[in-house]
């Protein structure tokens, strides 16, 4: 066993971690929308007004903090007055980038605001600037937000939502790199600057305007973008980045099916996301000095092959404990960059890529990640505290990785010399456990038992509908000791814990 020294300070505060870091991604891909989602009024599935009653109890139990929508590359082909008024009247769209199926545009803007509401999580519309117009946009954020008389607050009402939402962030255009328009950056900074100009502030309502960021460790599309706006033009510019296990779009492996140099080749791949987020910070610090733009992480999470027999442009895949350990590593990256990230949306919330929650029919399931997703629900709004732990590689001949991840947190008690401390860890060795030792300053000790939460289980161990719990946390209390300035715990081969424990000043003991 690996033995290990994990120490932090409660008093030491580094950055706020914006709940947004916790956020999802929806788009009108596969049966993530339709079936995962919305069944209709009409549907014998449970739902109220034709969204799936168990699909929103069990994100609304994750505290999601904010949902992305329409997409991705679906938002740049999206007309948002196609998906308002009597649904039996709406004017269907071709989805071209994904599966070629037709849409029916019965799932629109009041049904993702009533989604939002109901789940209790902000809004997040993604505009469409690679096929729709700086009118329709800003028509579309008018309808949304504007209280008052004009054409667009009408139309709302006439379509039975006289009181104008609350919507803060926009996105202008979606991977605009690429499928949203193939721009360089200095064709699409000043694009950008065009539409955000009309993107208008009603009735009180404020805006963070996101510009589209780069695609993975493009670094000159960063540094291109980044002379070119300011904290005026855009609060946020975002970054998508993919773990896939062999780096090749062309075959990524299997969601399921995959040997020990696969499991330690994605860790690996996943891992690169902090390099990638320390050299876009790099090039943004030298255009913003002042920190008046933050990162965005909208896109990232695993990809892998689709599960056999599925449609290749629904991208559904199976979600293992190397999922698990995938997002851990992530949340914990975010969570250690909250002083610059302000948001992050996993790809995707149900029956796409990394998800939250698959269905069947009536039938739904949560994944290993939902899991994980639910494990850290501490860390939002809690403060980065510092922390310091060595670690050891572990792997194959081939590729080896850090074993362990961490962050840390603290949020105030009832009593001020109390502080609650939020400790999430993965373990991604696949044999090895990791003896733990946590130590405290001088000054604080342990002030009763740990809320000790463990996921964990064989790497390939996934939750199917013969049996829908076979990855599930559980409390834990393996040689748990916690007295003074130290505590102790022992982590089992690839899995995820969280540690809830209170701290108090040895004065105030």
């Amino acid at each position: 066993m690996k033995e290990f020294t994990l120490k932090f300070d409660p008093d030491r505060k580094k950055s706020r971690i914006a709940p947004e870091i916790y956020g999802q991604f929806s788009e009108h891909l596969g049966h993530c929308i339709y079936e995962g989602i919305y069944v209709g009024e009409d549907s014998q599935i449970p739902n109220i007004r034709g969204l799936r009653k168990d699909v929103l109890e069990a994100l609304k139990e994750l505290d999601i903090p904010v949902l992305r929508w329409p997409g991705g590359c679906f938002s740049d082909e999206y007309h948002w007055k196609d998906g308002i008024g009597p649904r039996e009247q709406r004017r269907g769209m071709v989805n071209n980038n994904w599966g070629g199926v037709v849409e029916n545009n019965h799932f629109g803007t009041h049904e993702f605001m009533d989604l939002c509401e109901l789940i209790g999580c902000q809004p997040y519309i993604a505009l469409n600037v690679g096929s729709g117009t700086v009118q329709e946009a800003a028509e579309w954020i008018e309808y949304m937000t504007f209280d008052g008389d004009s054409p667009m607050a009408k139309l709302r009402a006439e379509n039975g939502h006289p009181e104008p939402w609350k919507v803060k962030y926009i996105g202008v255009g979606n991977e605009s790199w690429g499928g949203g328009g193939s721009m360089s950056p200095e064709a699409y900074a000043d694009v950008y600057k065009r539409y955000q100009c009309f993107c208008r502030e009603f009735s009180g309502n404020e805006l963070y305007k996101i510009a589209c960021g780069p695609n993975a460790d493009d670094y000159h599309w960063t540094r291109e973008l980044m002379k070119r706006i300011n904290g005026w033009h855009a609060k946020g510019i975002s970054l998508h980045y993919y773990t896939i296990p062999t780096g090749q779009w062309e075959h990524k492996g299997s969601s399921t099916e995959f040997d020990e140099k696969e499991y330690y080749e994605t860790i690996r791949q996943t891992l690169r996301m902090e390099e990638i987020i320390c050299r876009h910070l790099a090039v943004m610090d030298v255009e913003d000095p002042k920190h008046d733009i933050d990162l965005v992480v909208d896109e990232w999470g695993t990809w892998y092959d689709v599960e056999p027999g599925t449609n290749p442009g629904f991208l559904y895949q199976q979600n293992t404990m190397r999922d698990a350990i995938v997002a851990a590593i992530n949340l914990n990256i975010f969570n250690r960059h909250s002083d610059r990230i302000s948001m992050a949306n996993i790809a995707q919330v149900v029956n796409v890529l990394q998800a939250m929650i698959l269905t069947d029919g009536a039938r739904m399931i949560k994944t290993p990640t939902y899991e994980v997703f639910d494990q850290f629900k501490p860390h939002q709004g809690a403060w980065l505290i510092d922390s310091y732990m060595e670690n050891t590689e572990v792997g194959t001949d081939y590729v080896t990785v850090p074993m362990l991840s961490q962050s840390v947190s603290v949020q105030e008690g009832d009593v001020p010399e109390e502080k609650r401390i939020t400790i999430t860890l993965s373990n991604a060795s696949l044999d090895q456990e990791a003896g733990l030792r946590l130590q405290l300053p001088v000054d604080y000790v342990f002030d009763g038992k740990a809320e000790i939460s463990l996921l964990h289980g064989e790497v390939h161990a996934h939750n199917t509908w013969e049996n829908p719990e076979q990855v599930k946390q559980e409390a834990y209390w393996k040689d748990w000791q916690g007295a003074g300035h130290r505590a102790e715990l022992v982590l089992p081969p690839c899995s995820v814990c969280r540690v809830l424990v209170s701290v108090r000043r040895l004065d105030a003991v």
